[in-house]
């Protein structure tokens, strides 16, 4: 069975991959700031017999601080990682001339300083020697969840200036990593979802249902982080049904 490390994992997304995954045997430590959500993921696993197989471990992954002392526990938990799955996000829907410095920081904050430094800080788990690749050993994985928004000639919607442009900033992130790790064992790619019906989707576009159900993109994105090292490394993979 495999350890998973997931962030954002107290709601929407995060939240459907952590019980898919505990739910087929893996071990899951899920990160979030926030600690009421993360009592709910509690309860579910808990209703669903798995709750043995989920840690949670608050924390904000914006604040180096912090990120520094949870991959110190997480650490200590575990000394090798499957799968990280960047997941943590912040979107803010805002025209391009109303947003502050403060909006362009907080976002940033996250998706993309968060995501490089939870990478950073976990890699040592995630490091496969080629000795054990020889054994058949599968590759450390980094997932970085994207957006369509993010892609290259994608359709862009105004008032996601900050949001789009950290999601691109992730996919460059994950062509650069993939290279500069794969000769140490580690595998990133990214997932460049479309939209979902998450709590944060509801909250930006208020009225406006999306296609993809958190259940059933959750489920998707777990399987990738156990899966999808085997067929790709630093690739962007589209995830949406909508068409160009």
């Amino acid at each position: 069975m495999a350890t998973l490390v997931i962030t954002g994992g107290s709601s929407g997304i995060g939240f459907e991959a952590t019980l898919w995954s505990a739910g087929q045997g893996h071990t899951v430590m899920v990160i979030s700031r926030n600690r009421t959500r993360l009592g709910l993921l509690e309860a579910e696993a808990e209703k669903r017999g798995v709750r043995a197989r989920v840690h949670l471990l608050p924390a904000d992954i914006s604040k180096q601080q912090e990120v520094e002392a949870i991959g110190r526990e997480i650490r200590s938990r575990s000394a090798r990682i499957d799968a990280l799955i960047n997941n943590a996000g912040r979107l803010i829907n805002k025209p391009f001339g109303e947003l502050r410095a403060e909006d362009w920081e907080e976002v940033y904050a996250t998706n993309v300083f968060g995501t490089v430094s939870m990478s950073r800080v976990l890699l040592p788990g995630l490091i496969r020697s080629r000795e054990a690749l020889a054994r058949g050993e599968a590759p450390g994985h980094i997932v970085n969840i994207s957006s369509m928004g993010g892609v290259q000639g994608s359709a862009k919607f105004a008032g996601l200036s900050a949001y789009s442009s950290s999601k691109a900033a992730i996919i460059g992130v994950t062509e650069c990593l993939a290279e500069e790790l794969k000769p140490r064992g580690v595998h990133v790619n990214a997932l460049a979802l479309g939209s979902v019906q998450t709590e944060m989707f509801s909250a930006a576009f208020p009225g406006i249902d999306a296609s993809t159900t958190p259940e059933r993109m959750g489920e998707y994105v777990a399987r990738f982080a156990l899966e999808g090292m085997h067929l790709f490394n630093g690739k962007t993979i589209p995830v949406s049904a909508s068409t160009p």
